[in-house]
């Protein structure tokens, strides 16, 4: 965008107050014009300073220039992904507070309903004021999950997106200043894979990562509640869980090396189909198409076996993870009975309330975490290889 269409539709999120960012209130107008008819380029906002390529390139590259000058005279390397950290790890950092603070409130609210749900038994002794207090503290609960989810992920996304343009900037501004040498040993189907596939797990990772630390917390406390109500029974079914970590440092090391295999495959790929279109008029000259073919096939197969196999190892690791709440629920439930306690409806609904409510974090968020994280850490190796020594 021309400089003169700069400030023609400036960002209403600028001028947005609190609780207009935390409801989205800001995204009403241009909600508003969508529905009356199609949108079009003009209706769109203009890019906020924070959020363009140049302010976002120049603050990763003096990072990186401080990481140069950190190690220079001595025997290490400099890292891209530490230069990231510095450059957006403080806003990231901050938002897990909100993580946690959420995920803490999925462990509460089932408590406060099983509260509530006793007030309803035939022995029950609670008073009308504590049985109120439960309702209230579940209102309460669901209240700050609908508040907090959406504006963290939002917010979360954009901090992934903007470490992904930032890459991306430095890598086209590297690009430009490769000397005839340089070119010689890349290719431009590697530039091309790196900022189309590459970069983009900075977005999927920023996702999950928060889940590395605050998953742990969780079924540390989760265990500390269980076991306050029902005492050592909750070992049987946490135990399946502890049997789950050594898998999940051994899927972080597979990972890493098939997402290197896989991005090798693809970079090959990319080379050589942009040598055929560089090369067609040749091509139909000497009538090649059919050699060319089968060589892209080839190469094509090649890469789609990698994807595969990932995609079947993801597939096989991750299935457990979805089945082994179930188990763990069933080893508690069955323990405690056969323990000689009773099983009443609070304690059943509190177990499978809490349980319920941080699976997803500890049984899926927390894999999906390390596999992004390993895949992070070769992207970043890959574009600082390339483009930044």
């Amino acid at each position: 965008m021309d400089e003169s269409r700069r400030h023609v539709n400036p960002n209403p999120v600028l001028n947005a107050n609190i609780f207009s960012r935390i409801f989205f209130w800001w995204l009403n107008p241009i909600f508003k014009i969508g529905y009356e008819r199609p949108l079009e380029v003009e209706d769109m906002y203009n890019v906020n300073t924070e959020d363009s390529s140049d302010t976002l390139g120049d603050q990763l590259e003096r990072e990186w220039f401080k990481e140069l000058a950190k190690v220079k005279g001595t025997k290490k390397k400099p890292s891209l992904l530490i230069a990231l950290i510095k450059c957006f790890g403080w806003r990231y950092s901050v938002l897990g507070f909100i993580v946690l603070v959420e995920e803490g409130t999925k462990v509460v609210q089932p408590l406060l309903l099983g509260g509530l749900i006793r007030y309803f038994t035939p022995d029950s002794n609670m008073s009308d004021k504590e049985a109120y207090l439960y309702a209230m503290g579940v209102s309460l609960c669901a209240i700050v999950l609908a508040v907090s989810h959406h504006p963290y992920f939002f917010t979360v996304c954009k901090i992934g997106m903007q470490a992904r343009i930032a890459c991306c900037s430095l890598i086209y501004k590297k690009s430009l200043r490769l000397s005839n040498e340089a070119l010689g040993k890349t290719t431009t189907g590697h530039i091309v894979n790196l900022l189309s596939n590459d970069v983009n797990r900075f977005d999927q990772a920023a996702i999950f990562l928060h889940f590395l630390w605050v998953g742990p917390l969780q079924a540390i406390a989760v265990l500390t509640i269980l076991w306050y109500i029902m005492g050592p029974s909750v070992l049987a079914g946490f135990t399946v869980l502890l049997l789950l970590v050594p898998a999940q440092g051994w899927m972080g090391k597979l990972f890493s090396r098939l997402r290197l295999k896989t991005a090798a495959q693809t970079d090959k790929r990319v080379r050589i189909m942009n040598e055929i279109i560089s090369g067609m008029r040749v091509i139909k000259m000497y009538c090649w198409e059919k050699p060319f073919e089968e060589l892209v096939k080839k190469v094509r197969s090649l890469e789609i076996q990698k994807i595969h196999h990932a995609r079947r190892v993801q597939a096989f690791i991750l299935g457990p993870y979805f089945s082994a709440m179930k188990v763990v629920i069933y080893l508690i439930l069955v323990t405690y009975a056969l323990l000689g306690n009773a099983l009443t409806t609070d304690v059943v609904f509190i177990i499978i309330g809490v349980l319920n409510g941080v699976k997803l974090s500890i049984t899926l968020f927390v894999p999906v975490a390390i596999q992004f994280l390993a895949e992070l850490t070769i992207s970043a190796k890959r574009c600082q290889v390339c483009y930044f020594h």
